[in-house]
């Protein structure tokens, strides 16, 4: 599914997704804060041990250590989920970067470059190819930011159950793929708000990140997205996947376009993506041989203030 105004018009001539025939299950894998949470609770495991070992020896009776219950419910605190764990300190710390961030910017097409960190983004899912995707991050142990479509909850929502589950955040990609420069007002606020609740019913919480399809947007658009507290997100590379111009195409335009901060557009759904799945694990690969980090979108803000200059190409000023 192209996020060019061509690809619109494409869109038109073929008419909806047929998303049913696409439909497959989603492969579970162990999420990446459950993982967490096993490490911080074998340590607690090592603790007690040693505090039993200590107690036990000198011969005679066990010596009671007030302190070691006070660990423990500090460890599976900070390995838990809840409020004073380490996944809502940095949640927290990454929604403060998103405010600082709209605070003198409405969208980022790139970070700043304060450390060799880049942000890997996939649009149009859920879909038939989001699990191989979500595989490949995670056996490579990177991140994504996905930004989503609403309808096709209706149809892959357990994929976005994982996506939920691993951690990665979620973004609005309006409810039916709209090209919102072309919509009233109170279009644009129901292709957001019903992309919102379709995810939301799936785990998702609230969304702070918006991607424009087609990059149509106007000042309408910035309007509504700053009473939701939505940052809009851009791309610096586009990697071109949806016109399937084979692998080694796709992870050329993602190398070459590499640069600390950038953000690089892909889709895990909107039609074949087989070569996108291929092209991700080479990307994936070559650009940590070149010292990259991967990091999800809030993360890219929170380490790399963006400029305040944010420079888009003459395509994707307001609306195309």
């Amino acid at each position: 599914m192209d996020d060019r105004v061509t690809a619109f018009r494409s869109r038109q001539q073929l008419g909806p997704t047929n998303s049913v025939l696409y439909r497959v299950r989603t492969r579970s894998h162990e999420p990446h804060h459950r993982r967490r949470r096993g490490f911080a609770l074998a340590l607690v495991a090592v603790i007690a041990l040693i505090a039993g070992v200590s107690a036990g020896s000198g011969g005679g009776s066990a010596v009671h250590h007030p302190g070691a219950a006070g660990y423990f419910t500090r460890l599976q605190t900070l390995a838990g989920r809840g409020s004073g764990s380490l996944v809502a300190q940095q949640q927290a710390a990454e929604n403060a970067a998103i405010d600082h961030t709209l605070s003198y910017t409405p969208y980022v097409r790139v970070a700043g470059a304060q450390h060799r960190e880049i942000a890997l983004t996939f649009d149009d899912g859920p879909g038939p190819y989001t699990p191989q995707v979500l595989a490949v991050l995670t056996h490579r142990h990177v991140p994504g930011t996905f930004f989503e479509v609403g309808v096709e909850e209706r149809y892959f929502h357990e994929s976005t159950s994982a996506i939920v589950a691993r951690g990665y955040p979620i973004g609005d990609h309006t409810e039916s793929h709209a090209p919102m420069s072309k919509l009233s007002a109170a279009g644009q606020r129901s292709q957001l708000l019903q992309q919102v609740s379709a995810t939301g019913d799936f785990g998702a919480p609230f969304p702070r990140l918006f991607r424009p399809p087609y990059g149509l947007w106007n000042r309408t658009t910035l309007s509504l997205l700053r009473g939701l507290k939505m940052l809009m997100i851009m791309w610096t590379v586009d990697t071109s996947d949806y016109r399937q111009p084979g692998v080694a195409a796709i992870v050329n335009s993602a190398v070459s376009g590499a640069r600390p901060g950038a953000i690089i557009l892909m889709h895990d759904a909107g039609g074949n993506r087989h070569e996108t799945v291929e092209a991700l694990p080479i990307i994936i690969k070559t650009l940590t041989r070149r010292g990259y980090r991967f990091v999800t979108v809030p993360r890219l803000l929170l380490d790399n203030p963006p400029p305040a200059n944010q420079q888009l190409p003459a395509g994707l000023i307001e609306g195309g």
